[in-house]
């Protein structure tokens, strides 16, 4: 049978702050100023090579985008060489020119994607 009281630590005693203190130190708060991250913009390049419909349907699943705005997208990468098919994050627009190859990849099309900084 244990008779012993269990292990109390030593009371240290609290310092109580005197009114008179002059060595008082306080710190101010500052608030910091987090500009956002930049932003980066997915470019699809045009070519003669990859289908019309492919194009439109890689930019409906890796973008997210309805039929008429991918289909949109699409046709101002045919006419004008390459568009923006969405701004993100520089992580999440490597993660999308990377689906988006390795898709055209597998599919045998030569389609190119890029990401650019967003110049403000």
């Amino acid at each position: 049978m244990a008779t012993n009281n269990p292990f109390k630590p030593p009371e240290i005693p609290i310092k109580q702050p005197d009114r008179e203190d002059s060595g008082a130190v306080v710190l101010e708060r500052r608030t910091q100023r987090v500009k956002p991250p930049q932003m980066y913009q997915v470019v699809m390049i045009n070519d003669d090579y990859t289908p019309m419909e492919f194009v439109v349907v890689v930019i409906q699943e890796f973008f997210g985008k309805d039929l008429e705005s991918a289909t949109r997208i699409m046709l101002k990468i045919h006419l004008d060489g390459k568009a923006v098919c969405g701004v993100y994050s520089r992580d999440v627009a490597v993660t999308k020119v990377d689906q988006v190859l390795e898709a055209a990849h597998k599919a045998g099309h030569p389609l190119k994607c890029v990401c650019e900084p967003v110049e403000i």
